[in-house]
């Protein structure tokens, strides 16, 4: 039998050196084709895009940006979002365990996200019917109470029960994109960062490591292993095990 292990991770750029939406975009979609196909074992993709937004499948015209901003539609659930620089992007594009259990699926991908915000002293929430990861509540400093407050947004496509997308944890992000928008189709509801509800600037790279750390205790059972030695793909051109693991989920 062949020595196993889970899909490596990848960082494709963090600021300053964003990433193009399209450019990852078409990475995945080749990535996702070598694992379908089974000539690669996958990767968990981590990144800061340039400024984007983006749209679900259902994503209604009253949701589009009011400053005629453009949009990019994409293939994922879900409705309207932002990416951009100080927000952290994970696509894991891996074959799942179980291809059947994706709502299990999304929980450990919030899970990952509650977790890291616990070791910053936050305490991140699951709200029903609502997909991402929540700030409930509470009062602002004058004793008023304030709006849930989106944290970080979860957005998948599984097809061949390979994943594809995944999720966009905002952390030194600028919220003024959000002003223009309704995120993620939901009006009666705020967007936060975690530099904002912890009073102190925590950019993308500063919780990389923990965003893994939790995502790999996690990762078994949900994310099927991969043998050791088959690559971790070559949509890039140059991409393999070898040459461009950040670290690797055990």
């Amino acid at each position: 039998m062949p020595v196993t292990t889970m899909p490596p991770f990848r960082v494709l750029g963090l600021s300053p050196d964003t990433v193009d939406y399209l450019s990852a975009w078409d990475l995945q979609q080749q990535l996702h084709a070598e694992v379908v196909a089974g000539s690669s074992g996958g990767s968990v993709l981590f990144l800061e895009h340039t400024a984007v937004y983006t749209a679900g499948k259902r994503t209604e015209p009253q949701d589009l940006p009011d400053d005629g901003s453009p949009v990019v539609n994409v293939d994922r659930g879900g409705k309207l979002t932002w990416h951009g620089p100080g927000q952290l992007v994970c696509y894991p594009v891996v074959r799942l365990e179980d291809p059947a259990a994706v709502k299990d699926y999304v929980w450990f991908l919030e899970e990952a996200i509650i977790r890291t915000l616990a070791d910053l002293g936050l305490t991140g929430e699951r709200v029903d019917g609502r997909s991402g990861v929540w700030i409930l509540g509470g009062t602002d400093g004058d004793g008023r109470p304030r709006p849930d407050r989106k944290v970080a947004a979860v957005g998948l496509r599984v097809n061949h029960g390979v994943s594809m997308h995944g999720f966009a944890l905002n952390c030194s992000n600028s919220l003024e994109p959000y002003e223009h928008i309704i995120a993620c189709g939901i009006s009666d509801a705020g967007s936060t960062t975690i530099s904002a509800e912890t009073g102190r600037t925590i950019t993308p790279a500063d919780v990389l490591a923990t965003v893994q750390e939790h995502f790999a205790a996690l990762a078994p059972g949900r994310i099927a292993p991969v043998p050791q030695d088959l690559p971790a793909g070559t949509a890039d051109g140059t991409a393999t095990t070898k040459t461009l693991v950040e670290g690797t989920p055990q």
